[in-house]
C-alpha cells in the first residue's frame, strides 16, 4: 500500500515542501525482516538513522510496526535532505500505509515536522517558523509541530498550528482532522500583546561617567545605523559604552522581528519564546573563525553577522581578530547580506547590522595618552594598527576617541546625566523621519543609502561644499569616506529635525573622521 504525507526542509532561512511517500510490499523471506526499510531521496546520515528511531517509537507508542519490505521516498529526490525533522511525518506515513490512519492514501492539508524519541515523544527541531511560512504560502491549513516549537509557528497567521508531545497524540490529531472535528482547537497568539512588551535592560547610559563625546557619537550612530569604531586606552569604558547601545536603539517592528526570528529559528536559538522581539547584541570572541563570523558548513548555517541582523555586532579588541576574518566583513558591510556558495547550493542570509568595534591605540594601550608612557616601538605600533585594512576602516562611518576618565569624574556624586530612555526618544524620532523620507525606496536608515539616495537626500550648499573640500584635502579622504560623511551629516540633521544639512552638521561629521590622520598616517 502507498501512503503520502508532507513535510518541509529548510535551506538557508527559507523552507521547501517535501513529499514523503511510503510504500509497503510483502516480505520475500528472511532477507526482508522488519529492518528492511530503505529511505531514498538524498537523505543524510541523520535521516537514514531515523529508521531505528521510528521503529522503536511506533512500537513503544502501542502501534504495530508492519512486517513488510518498506520504501520511503523523500521528493524531490534530487535535493539533499538533512536533520531529524522528518521522523514524525515518516512515522505517520508508515502508520497510514499500515491502515492506522484510515482508508485514504494521502494525508491532505496537513504538514508535520518533529524528531522522535524512542518512547514516542516528539522533540523540537530547527527552522519551524520558516516551515510555517512555507505552509501558509502553499495553502496548507494544518501544521503539526513539537510542543516546544508551537509558539514560534503560531506567529504565522492563517494556518492552524497543533502542538504535539508524542506520536500517539499526533495520530489522534490526524484522525480528528480527517473526521472533520474541531477539537482540540489550534494554538492562537495575541501578536499585538507579544510585540507590545516593554524592553527591560539591566544597564543604562546614566551609569557612564564622563565620555560625553563618545555618548554623542553613539547617539548619532544609533540614529542612522552607522558603523562606529571606539579607540582608547584600557579601562576607558569602550566596552561599557558598547553594551549600552541596545538600550537606545528603536524597538523592532513586527516584520523585522519575523525576519530575525527566522534566522534564530534556523540556528536553533529561539527556544519557547516564539518571537525574537529585542534587537540582538552579538559579541563574538576574537578567536572566532571566518565561518563562525559569516556562516558556513556543508549545509550553510547563519553566522554572527546574520545573528546580529537588525541589531549590533560588537567586535572588542579589533586588531586581535585574524585579518582574514575581518576581511570577510567587507561584503556584508556593503551589501547587508551574505552569500555562501557550496558545490550543491548557494544560500543568501540577511546581514543588515550595525558594526561597533573597539580597540587600543597600540599593543600596550597607552600610545598618545598624556598620563601613561607607551612602551611600544614605532614598528610594533605599525604592525598592530596594520592588522586592520584601509578598505575595512573606510566602511566604518564614525571613528571616535575614548580617553581615560579623570579621577574626579569617577568619584563622588555623579553629575546629572541623560538616561538611555531620553537618548532613545531622540533616536526613535530621527529614525521616524528617515522612514518617512525613504518610503518606497526599500531602505530604512541613512546608513543604507545608495549613491542615488545621497544625491537626492544629501544636497548641500556652497559653504558646506567648501568645508567638505577642505576636509578631503586635509585628511586625504576617499570617495567612499565622502559619501559616509554626507550620510552622517544627514543623520545629525535628522536628530535636530533640520530639513537641510548645515555647515555645523558637516563639521561634526568630519570630526568623526579626523582620527584617520592621527592613527593611520
Amino acid at each position: 500500500m502507498l501512503f503520502r504525507t508532507r513535510s518541509a526542509a529548510v535551506y538557508g532561512i527559507d523552507a521547501d515542501l517535501v513529499e514523503i511517500e511510503v510504500d509497503l510490499a510483502p516480505a520475500r523471506g528472511e532477507a526482508d525482516s522488519p529492518s528492511s526499510v530503505t529511505i531514498v531521496g538524498l537523505p543524510d546520515l541523520a535521516v537514514r538513522e531515523s529508521r531505528e528511531r521510528i521503529r522503536a517509537a511506533i512500537n513503544n507508542s502501542g502501534f504495530f510496526f508492519p512486517f513488510h519490505r518498506m520504501t520511503v521516498n523523500l521528493a524531490p529526490a534530487d535535493v539533499r535532505k538533512e536533520g531529524a525533522s522528518f521522523d514524525l511525518p515518516i512515522a505517520l506515513g508508515i502508520l497510514g500505509a499500515n491502515g492506522d490512519l484510515g482508508d485514504e492514501g494521502e494525508l491532505r492539508d496537513v504538514l508535520a515536522v518533529g524528531e522522535l524519541a524512542l518512547d514516542g515523544r516528539v522533540r523540537p527541531v530547527r527552522g519551524v517558523l520558516s516551515i510555517a511560512m512555507r505552509a501558509r504560502q502553499s495553502q496548507i491549513k494544518n501544521l503539526l509541530v513539537p510542543e516546544e516549537n508551537a509558539t514560534e509557528a503560531a506567529v504565522v497567521e492563517s494556518i492552524n498550528v497543533y502542538p504535539v508531545t508524542d506520536l500517539r497524540q499526533a495520530v489522534e490529531l490526524v484522525l480528528a482532522l480527517r473526521r472533520g472535528e474541531i477539537s482540540p482547537a489550534p494554538l492562537r497568539l495575541d501578536l499585538a500583546a507579544l510585540m507590545a512588551h516593554k524592553d527591560e535592560y539591566s544597564v543604562d547610559f546614566r551609569e557612564v561617567r564622563g565620555q560625553q563625546a563618545a555618548k554623542r557619537a553613539l547617539e548619532v550612530a544609533s540614529a542612522g545605523a552607522h558603523n562606529i569604531l571606539l579607540i582608547g586606552p584600557p579601562g576607558s569604558g569602550k566596552t561599557m559604552l558598547a553594551k549600552r547601545i541596545p538600550t537606545i536603539l528603536p524597538p523592532l517592528e513586527f516584520e523585522a522581528a519575523l525576519e530575525l526570528t527566522k534566522i534564530y529559528s534556523v540556528a536553533g536559538l529561539t527556544g519557547r519564546a516564539g518571537l525574537v522581539t529585542q534587537r540582538p547584541f552579538r559579541a563574538p570572541h576574537h578567536t572566532i573563525s571566518d565561518a563562525g563570523l559569516i556562516g558556513g558548513g556543508a549545509v550553510p548555517r547563519p553566522g554572527e553577522v546574520s545573528l546580529a541582523h537588525h541589531g549590533v555586532l560588537f567586535l572588542d579588541e579589533l586588531p586581535e581578530f585574524d585579518r582574514s576574518v575581518l576581511e570577510v566583513l567587507r561584503q556584508p558591510l556593503e551589501d547587508q547580506k551574505v552569500t555562501i556558495s557550496r558545490a550543491a547550493m548557494s544560500l543568501t542570509f540577511p546581514a543588515s547590522f550595525m558594526l561597533v568595534a573597539a580597540m587600543n591605540p597600540c599593543p600596550c594601550g597607552f600610545w598618545n595618552d598624556p598620563t601613561r608612557e607607551c612602551r611600544c616601538t614605532p614598528l610594533q605600533i605599525r604592525r598592530y594598527i596594520g592588522k586592520i585594512s584601509g578598505p575595512l576602516l573606510d566602511r566604518i562611518d564614525i571613528h571616535i576617541d575614548v580617553p581615560a576618565v579623570r579621577f574626579r569624574d569617577l568619584r563622588g556624586e555623579p553629575p546629572p546625566a541623560e538616561s538611555s530612555a531620553e537618548i532613545r526618544a531622540r533616536v526613535v524620532a530621527a529614525r521616524a523621519r528617515q522612514r518617512a523620507r525613504f518610503q518606497g525606496e526599500g531602505i530604512l536608515a541613512n546608513a543604507q543609502m545608495l549613491p542615488r539616495h545621497i544625491r537626492r537626500f544629501c544636497r548641500i550648499d556652497a559653504e558646506c561644499e567648501r568645508m567638505l573640500e577642505n576636509a578631503v584635502a586635509r585628511l586625504g579622504l576617499s570617495a567612499r569616506a565622502i559619501d559616509r560623511i554626507l550620510k552622517v551629516s544627514r543623520t545629525i540633521a535628522d536628530l535636530e529635525d533640520s530639513p537641510e544639512i548645515r555647515p555645523m552638521h558637516i563639521a561634526e561629521a568630519v570630526s568623526y573622521r579626523s582620527l584617520d590622520r592621527t592613527y593611520w598616517t
